[in-house]
């Protein structure tokens, strides 16, 4: 057997020095490469022109599944004292936008008396909300035009369910590589949510500031995920691993990076919120017990394909096989003659690039913020914890249940606390099942 640094590219001399041989110098041609990569994505951000709109303002669009877009309603908009700010109308899309004097807390009101014979609103005319520096803040109405998916009752828990499907799903997407991540290398990952932001933002910058589609926008974003994540890798944690940096002590490094890179975020982005472009019409469609609008559906779909792809290639291929023998036993894998940072490596590429079409599919309902990734971050260690640390199945499992959880327990509880639903969930789960639902208990303590 050889000895392993034999497998780690290098030899040693007649005194037993270890010295680099060719895996090493490779592996430095290769972090340099992503270094240049990184830092050219860093200054792209900073290309005046592809910046949010400058100030604040509160956004929204009125419309239902029946009537479309609702034009000519008038909004709003006071100051927390009931100071008028300004008044504007919807336009042929339905959307509303107005200027504010700076930020803070504004109340949206709309004239429910001027809607349209057959809609009415399902809740307050009035909406209030906290509007961060250069921020546009969206303002949402509900609107109930008598269609099925507006209803009540059955109805709208069937609507509920599948929204909490897409979203579970998206959760899933991005917290695969994040268990897998824990899986191979034991580090509990809080840098994991910016990844999804980096992601999301760099698809917003090819898509808005460099006019490609979408969809290639997406690839795009995926490859600089994947780049950015062997850089992780390569730069950071390999060499804390090679220092023997234990694992409580990595996971406070993953806290500090999370830190850095969310505000360097922000300084490079700013704290608008920034819709991708040429994605169409918004408008809802009805499928009978429930409604989707086509960004919706399309990211249900791409979620179910990818997911299933990541299956197939940790049962079929040798890779994936390699990976989950990391997983399990990683010393007896390495015994094996599995090249453990090899491994590992592609998890972090796989990883990073999963979180970016996260972020992307994120985007398409939510707009992109600097903090979107943070956000989501309990919500995808829920769903890792919930399913099983370590396990990409335990993650999927976990990330759909939570997502359906948040989504309907809003039948109950007002839709501002959402997602304590999801980690009052975990609790429950981990009081009866500590190891989580596909987990086993060696993994646990």
């Amino acid at each position: 057997m050889r000895h392993p640094s034999a497998r780690a590219g290098r030899t040693r001399d007649a005194r037993g020095a270890i010295r680099s041989g060719p895996g090493t110098a490779a592996s430095r041609v290769l972090l340099r490469l992503l270094l240049v990569l990184v830092a050219a994505c860093g200054l792209a951000v900073l290309v005046p022109g592809t910046a949010g709109a400058e100030g604040e303002q509160v956004i929204g669009t009125l419309q239902t599944s029946r009537s479309g877009p609702i034009e000519g309603i008038e909004v709003t908009v006071t100051t927390a004292d009931g100071d008028d700010v300004d008044t504007a109308e919807t336009d042929d899309e339905g959307r509303f936008a107005v200027d504010l004097p700076g930020p803070g807390q504004y109340t949206v009101t709309i004239d429910a008396d001027s809607l349209p014979e057959g809609v009415v609103l399902s809740g307050e005319d009035s909406r209030t909300v906290t509007v961060d520096a250069g921020r546009r803040q969206p303002v949402q109405f509900g609107l109930n035009d008598g269609s099925t998916g507006s209803g009540g009752g059955n109805v709208r828990a069937i609507q509920l369910f599948v929204d909490g499907l897409r979203f579970g799903l998206l959760i899933a997407i991005s917290a695969v590589g994040l268990s897998l991540i824990f899986g191979t290398t034991g580090l509990t990952n809080f840098a994991h949510g910016e990844l999804v932001t980096i992601g999301a933002l760099f698809a917003w910058w090819v898509n808005v500031g460099l006019g490609v589609p979408i969809i290639p926008a997406a690839i795009i974003a995926m490859i600089g995920g994947a780049a950015f994540g062997a850089l992780n890798e390569l730069g950071l944690w390999r060499p804390l691993r090679r220092r023997g940096t234990g694992l409580v002590a990595a996971l406070v490094v993953s806290i500090g990076l999370s830190l850095l890179l969310r505000y360097l975020v922000q300084i490079l982005y700013g704290g608008d919120s920034n819709p991708y472009t040429g994605l169409g019409a918004s408008r809802a469609v009805d499928y009978g017990l429930f409604r989707l609008t086509n960004q919706s559906l399309v990211s249900i779909i791409i979620s179910v394909v990818v997911l299933v792809l990541v299956a197939v290639m940790l049962q079929r291929t040798k890779i994936g096989k390699a990976m989950r023998a990391v997983a399990d036993n990683r010393d007896l894998a390495a015994s094996s003659g599995i090249n453990v940072n090899r491994v590992i490596l592609v998890v972090w590429m796989m990883g990073g690039s999963l979180a970016a079409l996260g972020g992307v599919l994120l985007g398409l309902s939510d707009q992109v913020r600097w903090d979107m990734g943070f956000q989501l971050l309990l919500l995808m260690f829920a769903g890792v914890t919930l399913g099983g640390l370590g396990t990409a199945y335990g993650a999927l499992v976990g990330s759909v249940i939570v997502g359906v959880f948040v989504q309907m327990s809003t039948l109950v509880i007002p839709n501002d606390v959402k997602y304590v639903g999801g980690l009052l969930l975990l609790i429950v789960i981990l009081v009866i099942r500590p190891q989580g639902i596909l987990g086993s208990r060696a993994r646990i303590g």
